[in-house]
């Protein structure tokens, strides 16, 4: 592989050379800015060699670096290894940003021309590099060429597998519905339109799935909305004759997915609301106008507010999730101590037990099993290479979820398989404390995610540990397992927690070369209290499993905590039970024992 990567590097280089360019840059990003994208758009893994759903790739005659946050720091490192890639380490302070380390690299070239794929890149990324590169020297950059369309041999086609309905029992609103509240919302904006480009964005406003996305289940195309009509883009095999019946139904047309920018180019009199993040700088270029309203679109706050249909779907997905995980994690020990379990086949017998659940779609995001130092890989995924015996000592941390037709599931469990260290058991209790303490988080209606972070690392912070990831991100109705625009992190994010919202509570500590340990379940906001104060809201976990007692140190936890962590185990057994064996509901019935300080 890392002779094929250099090879790529020079057939690259010879496009630039004859091109005119510098520098050449690839987001990880496609045409809708997803987080995980078809292989056709995957241009950054196939450069790089690094596979990380996050990530910049950055390649100029003489250099190559890579830039990608701290889930990946590790995995980034074994994978550049022996390429011409520099591993850059975001948000660390000796990191240089992009155009800092163009400028540097490009100080001595009489060539200034830079490039990215405007297809590929947002607006707001393409503008802030070109800002910053203009501070730092004479550059330009150039948005209309893929290089990638001339040296990439065998490239994947673009997915054109067929879209299929969610229907209104899961979706609780209609499509038509849908549309009234976004025209409104734009309206109140003075917009009279607006195109719509995240692929769950489209899937959810229409109430339509697909398969074109890895554990995802949405479809490629780009979804028009003006005041009296809607037009869905997409590669026209894609729609069966029963979903274009829906569509018209619902008030939307259709259309090929090639003829977007046509019918942008012809809205030059239209106040279109552009959100400069979301849509691609080539479509930003062609739809902008003197009328132009620049702003967030309405759709991924609606969408995240889930409606009561939805949440009865996600304790419902929920519920089976969490028969699947007692099954499994029953299974676990003895399997273990039996020999012959490696990472790889703990995730295979997951997933197989997810599979004989109601409504199971697949897998909601690659199961990450990493045992003992494995586990301090924030995004590790095991491969024949690296796979690993699990034996019956240390720690092994579980994330995993699963794509139902009613809820997407998303749930992280650090498990003692035998004998642990006690620095484990200071930093596994470190992390439930975290976890635990934002559970009971109460706060106004306002707050944002941010606010609300420290909770989490209150006690790790006074131990002089950290993490560097999110705490927590919305979750999808059988839709994206990372939604927003609200998150639960350290960087500022000012969108609103609001009551309906799901999201995440996964702290986590990683010690590399050791061992990590996160744990995670998803929750819902919802009213907490009324005061002359206002509005008060709070955490409901959806997640049902039991969280491993054995590995606590129960002098490090309050009363508040252990009281919190029993009553959970109770919810776990009264609500699972019904649906167990009599000796799985013996296993569940020890593995939620109340526990005492000691």
């Amino acid at each position: 592989m890392k002779t094929e990567i250099n090879a790529r590097l020079t057939a690259l280089r010879r496009v630039m050379r004859r091109k005119g360019f510098a520098a050449f840059v690839f987001p990880s990003t496609d045409p809708h800015q997803g987080e995980y994208v078809p292989d056709h758009w995957k241009g950054r893994e196939w450069i790089s060699g690094f596979d990380g759903s996050a990530g910049t790739a950055v390649v100029t005659m003489t250099s190559a670096a890579l830039w990608t946050d701290s889930r990946y720091f590790i995995a980034a490192a074994e994978q550049l290894a022996e390429t011409e890639f520099v591993l850059m380490k975001e948000r660390i302070a000796t990191t240089p940003s992009v155009s800092e380390w163009l400028a540097k690299e490009l100080k001595k070239d009489t060539c200034k021309k830079i490039g990215i794929d405007g297809w590929v890149c947002s607006h707001s990324v393409a503008e802030d590099l070109r800002k910053a590169l203009k501070k730092l020297g004479d550059f330009t950059l150039q948005t209309d060429f893929d290089p990638l369309a001339e040296i990439w041999n065998h490239r994947p086609l673009r997915p054109k597998n067929k879209i299929f309905l969610h229907p209104l029992q899961y979706a609780g609103e209609t499509c038509s519905s849908k549309l009234r509240r976004i025209r409104k919302a734009l309206s109140e904006q003075q917009a009279e339109g607006t195109i719509v480009s995240a692929l769950d964005d489209v899937a959810w406003t229409l109430n339509l799935r697909g398969s074109d996305v890895h554990c995802n289940p949405v479809f490629v195309a780009y979804l028009f909305i003006l005041k009296q009509k809607a037009v869905l883009y997409t590669d026209m095999e894609k729609i069966s004759p029963e979903i274009n019946r829906y569509l018209l139904s619902e008030g939307v047309e259709t259309a090929p997915y090639e003829q977007i920018p046509i019918a942008l180019a012809q809205c030059t009199d239209i106040a279109l609301l552009l959100d400069s993040d979301a849509l691609n700088e080539r479509l930003f270029t062609v739809a902008f106008n003197a009328r132009s309203i620049i702003g967030k679109l309405p759709i991924p706050t609606m969408k995240a507010v889930k409606n009561e249909t939805e949440i009865r779907g996600f304790r419902n997905a929920m519920l089976r999730d969490g028969v699947a995980m007692v099954k499994f994690l029953k299974w676990l020990r003895p399997a273990v101590e039996a020999g012959g379990q490696t990472e790889i086949t703990l995730g295979e017998k997951l997933t197989s037990l997810r599979s004989e659940q109601a409504l199971y779609e697949g897998i909601s995001f690659d199961t990450i099993v990493g045992y003992e130092a494995h586990g301090a890989i924030v995004h590790y995924e095991a491969t024949p290479k690296t796979d690993r015996l699990v034996e019956p000592r240390g720690l092994v941390l579980i994330d995993s979820g699963a794509q139902y037709v009613d809820g997407t599931t998303d749930i992280t469990r650090t498990i003692a398989l035998g004998p642990v260290s006690e620095e484990q058991r200071k930093i596994y209790t470190l992390v439930l404390k975290g976890h635990i303490q934002l559970a009971l988080c109460k706060f106004p209606t306002g707050v944002c995610g941010s606010q609300l972070d420290a909770f989490a690392r209150q006690a790790m912070w006074r131990e002089g540990y950290n993490f560097m990831h999110g705490t927590g991100h919305g979750v999808g109705s059988f839709l994206n397992v990372h939604e927003g625009p609200h998150q639960i992190r350290m960087e500022w994010v000012a969108a609103p927690l609001l009551p309906g919202m799901t999201v995440t509570n996964e702290p986590g500590i990683y010690l590399e070369g050791k061992f990590g340990v996160r744990i995670e379940n998803t929750m819902l906001i919802q009213p907490h209290r009324q005061t002359t104060f206002g509005d008060f809201l709070g955490f409901d976990a959806l997640t049902l499993a039991p969280i491993d007692t054995t590995p606590i140190d129960f002098n490090m936890l309050t009363a508040e905590e252990v009281h919190w962590l029993n009553s959970y185990h109770e919810r776990v057994y009264r609500e699972l039970s019904p649906y167990l064996t009599n000796e799985e509901q013996t296993w569940l019935k020890n593995a939620t024992q109340p526990v005492e300080r000691k």
